[in-house]
């Protein structure tokens, strides 16, 4: 986490807003739910961390109509193009970490099967 830091900073986003923003940049307008399902977060955690989001005007959240227990979240036009600027940000820390590639995707298999096994 320290490596991100420097990088992070430059994008005025900390660590986990970044994973946040990550998620929406694969995959934009998305309710809270489904988000905190795919960040491994709960509610009373991910809110906060989208108002903060929201304040530096990267996203915006919705309530639905249909249903108002239910928030969508869409990226802002400045949320989007930070995408531009975070590009370098993986290549970076693999750099940083002396890692390639396989390496990488293998310490991610293996972090998320121990993720799974404890839940």
């Amino acid at each position: 986490m320290q490596k991100y830091r420097p990088l992070l900073d430059e994008l005025d986003l900390t660590y986990p807003q970044y994973i946040a923003m990550m998620a929406l940049w694969k995959e934009d307008n998305q309710t809270v739910n489904q988000l905190g399902e795919k960040l491994q977060l709960d509610n009373g955690t991910l809110t906060p961390l989208l108002k903060r989001l929201e304040l530096k005007k990267l996203l915006t959240r919705t309530r639905s109509k249909e249903d108002e227990r239910v928030v969508k979240i869409l990226l802002s036009e400045k949320g989007k193009s930070l995408k531009e600027q975070a590009t370098c940000v993986p290549n970076k820390i693999l750099n940083a970490m002396n890692l390639d590639i396989e390496e990488m995707k293998q310490l991610k298999s293996l972090s998320d099967k121990i993720i799974s096994k404890i839940q």
